[in-house]
């Protein structure tokens, strides 16, 4: 957006950019901890539900990140637009 692009255009090139970085982290930490969430080994059912929490952090993180985000920043600039309008309003 401090290039001169409008807001819908600047979050998809956002997502663009940051998708594959995003994707690649994620699936890392969820195989890394596939094999610690099968439990197998000597004492790997202790350690299996540490796993499944992470990876449904993970997981959920993920999401968060590439959609939530982005709504949430979509709805805080139509606020800051929304009020930088009332007060020239009102201070005008």
């Amino acid at each position: 957006m401090e290039r001169g692009e409008d807001r819908y255009h600047a979050i998809l090139q956002a997502g663009k950019t940051r998708l594959r970085p995003i994707l690649m982290t994620t699936s890392a930490m969820v195989m890394g901890m596939v094999p610690l969430a099968l439990g197998l080994g000597e004492g790997g059912e202790q350690s299996a539900p540490m796993a499944h929490a992470v990876i449904g952090g993970v997981i959920t993180s993920t999401l968060l990140t590439l959609i939530v985000v982005p709504v949430v920043f979509s709805y805080l600039d139509d606020l800051k637009n929304l009020s930088t309008q009332l007060f020239r309003r009102i201070f005008t």
